[in-house]
């Protein structure tokens, strides 16, 4: 019979032997990851490590405006999450949430953990009439984030956000918030 570890003391798994894609950065330059996490972009470890996260953006831009919001928001070691469109080395675009921690609280970039989950969100094709932006917004508010929290999120004004959701809630049909968001999860997979 295997004896369990005492209380406090605290385990140590390597990060190959995470089952979810993991990676390790420092100043956004991927320094470490699993397996997993190079599956999931298409790529061997070997093409990942010491690169810059930059590569599994689609569009540089994307890579500096996550930035900003990851770098407003996860100060002070604290965990932060969104979901967003990466790119694997195929080209092919895919919705993943991300979950990081800095492990520095003055500077989040110095040093993070970062989590990405694959979702089964459309990103081509008819179905999918977002823009970047309001797929950006859409994924925080079925998160359930009133619209000053996205705001601040993602750098624009309370206004702009209210104006994005009226837009999308009239293109679409919906007659309230519940009804945007159950469309938004019920968009089938690509």
């Amino acid at each position: 019979m295997t004896s369990l570890p005492k209380i406090g003391t605290q385990l140590h798994f390597p990060l190959a032997d995470m089952p979810a894609p993991v990676a390790y950065a420092t100043f956004r330059i991927i320094r470490d990851c699993n397996q997993a996490f190079a599956d999931l972009f298409e790529r061997t470890r070997e093409d990942i490590i010491n690169r810059s996260f930059a590569r599994l953006y689609p569009q540089v831009s994307d890579f500096k405006r996550i930035g900003e919001m990851w770098g407003a928001n996860m100060a002070g070691s604290k965990t932060y999450y969104d979901e967003r469109i990466m790119k694997t080395a195929t080209g092919r675009r895919f919705w993943c949430a991300v979950s990081g921690r800095s492990r520095t609280p003055d500077d989040p970039f110095a040093e993070a953990v970062y989590f990405f989950q694959p979702l089964g969100r459309p990103v081509d094709g008819e179905r999918n009439i977002l823009s970047q932006r309001l797929q950006q917004i859409m994924s925080l508010v079925a998160r359930g984030k009133k619209n000053h929290e996205i705001a601040d999120e993602i750098g624009l004004s309370v206004r702009t956000v209210e104006a994005h959701r009226a837009r999308l809630m009239r293109k679409v049909g919906a007659k309230n918030g519940g009804e945007l968001v159950a469309w938004f999860l019920s968009l089938p997979s690509s």
